[in-house]
């Protein structure tokens, strides 16, 4: 149920991290460990099942609104994709759309804020107990980061989440923080601890 701020420069390992843990590749030495039990003991499908994981390019399909917020799961019911798209800022898009779920949508027929929240639609449809999140706001202007702001909060309530950041105010309301370099931790603790730390290198970025 916390809530991971993971920190650092290009080529640190933050993306690396997050891959192993969904199983794209496994690791060689060490583990990846969810409660516990090793990543590689579970089955892919199940493991991916209890992992979602929302990155900068969100993949639009041509097809159906309902067909690419279920990914194609007819078991998905209308009602609970018509609750997440009001849950997470869709409805305000949604209303907009002549055809409603039988919409069909293609990638360039969204904004980037709009392909994010239904990429977190998505995720909150799926309902897994980890969500991985790449910097969910690097790219949008202030009022779309502030729409994105109150979905990621929805989609993270009561979840555990790893928020990969680029800029420091993506975790501003982060549990703890991770600060990684040449794909190890220099600095791990709990956020409001470290920032009030001044020797700490989180504290010295928020002075930066």
């Amino acid at each position: 149920g916390r809530v991971l701020g993971l920190l650092g420069r290009t080529g640190s390992g933050k993306t690396t991290l997050t891959r192993l843990l969904f199983r794209f590749y496994d690791v060689d030495a060490g583990k990846v460990q969810i409660g516990d039990r090793p990543v590689g003991a579970l089955r892919l499908q199940q493991l991916r099942q209890r992992v979602g994981m929302v990155t900068q390019d969100v993949q639009i399909f041509n097809a159906t609104v309902r067909e690419n917020l279920a990914l194609f799961d007819p078991d998905v019911k209308d009602g609970r994709i018509l609750a997440a798209i009001e849950k997470l800022g869709l409805g305000p898009w949604y209303k907009s759309l002549e055809e409603g779920l039988d919409t069909v949508i293609a990638t360039g027929s969204l904004s980037a804020g709009e392909s994010q929240l239904l990429a977190f639609a998505r995720v909150f449809l799926k309902d897994p107990g980890i969500v991985i999140l790449d910097e969910p706001s690097s790219r949008l202007d202030p009022a779309t980061e502030a729409q994105i702001d109150r979905a990621v909060q929805q989609l993270l309530a009561g979840r555990t989440a790893i928020i990969i950041a680029h800029r420091l105010g993506t975790v501003e309301r982060v549990d703890d923080i991770a600060i990684l370099a040449e794909g190890r931790i220099e600095e791990y603790g709990e956020r409001a601890q470290l920032a009030l730390d001044p020797q700490s290198r989180f504290a010295r970025l928020l002075a930066a």
